[in-house]
């Protein structure tokens, strides 16, 4: 079974991690889905960006200087027109997982994730977007 081409194509994706090799290496490969990529390196930048330029889905990281993944999560989630977002995390507290879903995470997946799930995860968050769009019609 081959995999679909440009799976993501008209989907921006905004990637925040503090970590330069990893937003580098998620923007390719979201790229090489035919998605549209934008890239913060703090919780603070995520959140205006979000605010701005209008993102489908975030890659949010835990860990992040300036305002945390959980406080960029509490301002970006919690409106009709929020983004989904996908936290990515190398802390596999079972608490901390619990409360991004509190907050409205669409998906937690720890570190280090494959590119190729990650992909498929957003893949499927926004065929079930869709779907319920769709059924809203």
């Amino acid at each position: 079974m081959s995999k679909p081409v440009d799976r993501l194509t008209d989907v921006r994706v905004l990637i925040v991690d503090d970590d330069r090799d990893v937003l580098e290496s998620m923007t390719a490969a979201f790229q090489a889905e035919g998605a549209e990529t934008l890239m913060a390196s703090d919780g603070n930048t995520a959140v205006r960006m979000c605010q701005e330029d209008d993102p489908d889905v975030v890659i949010l990281d835990m860990m992040l200087p300036g305002r945390s993944g959980f406080l960029a999560l509490e301002k970006i989630k919690g409106h009709a027109d929020s983004p989904l977002v996908v936290m990515v995390t190398a802390n596999e507290g079972k608490r901390h997982q619990a409360y991004a879903e509190s907050l409205g995470v669409d998906a937690y997946l720890l570190k280090p994730v494959p590119l190729e799930r990650l992909i498929d995860t957003v893949d499927t968050l926004i065929q079930k977007r869709d779907l319920e769009l769709g059924a809203e019609d």
